[in-house]
């Protein structure tokens, strides 16, 4: 299918975004609903067991990369092995559903610039913050994502202005200004440019969901989009490794360092996968709540790993961050729950 030369009508709404895969190296594709095919009903109970366990799992990889980056791995090595490990498993999963990788010149300039904004960028700025950063801070700058994709896309007519959703990006920006301005709201006051720098990773990702909006035909499987770029990535950085001696060997017993990276790996193919489905059988707007739970996880990882203990403006800042994510988030003109 060629790629669409106009962007999609504005009267569409699109599919709110979940970017913890910054962490993950999962690509924070924007699909809608009707790129699946249609699932079993969805019951109220299990769709929130599913949410609320991704949340808990895909939470844990703010941890797991700050285990990775005070273990002395490189920021360049560790994104890497995000994108090998990410690339080798999903490229498994195609081999067992008998797809295979566009090669069209539209699939391969969104592989490329897909493994920079959500992969090789973003990664490199996260794996950095993170050994300077506490896991909870770096779980509340990744909830910029959704707030920032709504201003791209209210700026390229993907989406519409409103004054709640205005006052939601507000919010988000009065929530940076409480994490890095007060002098009493990191325990170390120096961090505060590595807080911006996981933002400006979150800014990528945002950029990321734009491109794939933007760019990417309808009817395409988000999974080998995902698969694609991680191949990208990986061509990307492998020369950049060598070149700089940054590579991060995982050699047997595996510590802290190797088990984290390879954790966040796993992670990030099980964790997309289920969020995949999750869109398609409970639907977009049930699965977008999928952001509080990561972001609340994040923080309780934190505290009960590291005994992370948090300023009250970092809290202050955590709230303010949730609504808002809260009042950015498309509405369905039905009540949005899962359906019975």
């Amino acid at each position: 299918m060629d790629r669409p030369d106009a962007p999609k009508s504005p009267d569409r709404e699109p599919t709110p975004e979940v970017a913890p895969e910054a962490l993950l190296g999962v690509v924070p594709a924007i699909v809608h609903a009707e790129r699946l095919p249609p699932g079993e009903p969805a019951g109220p109970l299990r769709a929130w067991a599913i949410l609320l366990a991704l949340g808990a799992v895909w939470g844990l990889t703010f941890s797991l990369a700050k285990i990775a980056a005070e273990g002395g791995a490189h920021p360049l090595g560790i994104t890497l092995w995000q994108a090998l490990l990410g690339a080798a498993i999903l490229g498994a999963v195609a081999l067992l559903r008998r797809r295979r990788l566009s090669i069209k010149p539209w699939a391969l300039q969104l592989y490329v610039l897909c493994g920079l904004l959500g992969t090789v960028i973003p990664g490199v700025m996260f794996f950095y913050a993170a050994s300077r950063v506490p896991a909870g801070v770096l779980s509340i700058t990744i909830t910029v994502v959704p707030i920032l994709t709504f201003v791209l896309s209210a700026l390229f007519g993907l989406d519409r202005f409103s004054f709640l959703r205005l006052m939601g990006v507000l919010f988000g920006a009065l929530a940076i200004v409480l994490l890095v301005v007060p002098e009493q709201s990191l325990s170390d006051p120096g961090a505060a440019p590595w807080v911006l720098a996981a933002c400006a990773g979150s800014a990528c990702y945002a950029g990321e969901n734009l491109l794939i909006a933007l760019r990417m035909p309808e009817g395409e499987d988000p999974f080998m989009l995902a698969f694609g770029m991680f191949l990208a990535a990986t061509a990307m950085l492998a020369p950049v490794v060598i070149a700089t001696g940054s590579f991060v060997a995982l050699a047997w017993p595996w510590g802290p360092v190797e088990w984290s990276i390879v954790g966040m790996a796993a992670i990030s193919a099980l964790a997309y996968s289920l969020y995949i489905y999750l869109i398609g059988w409970a639907g977009p707007v049930f699965a977008s709540q999928l952001a509080y739970a990561v972001t609340l996880a994040g923080v309780l990882w934190g505290m009960a790993l590291f005994g992370e203990r948090h300023s009250s403006w970092i809290w202050l800042s955590l709230a303010m961050m949730l609504a808002g994510l809260a009042l950015v988030t498309p509405r369905k003109r039905e009540r949005a729950a899962p359906p019975d």
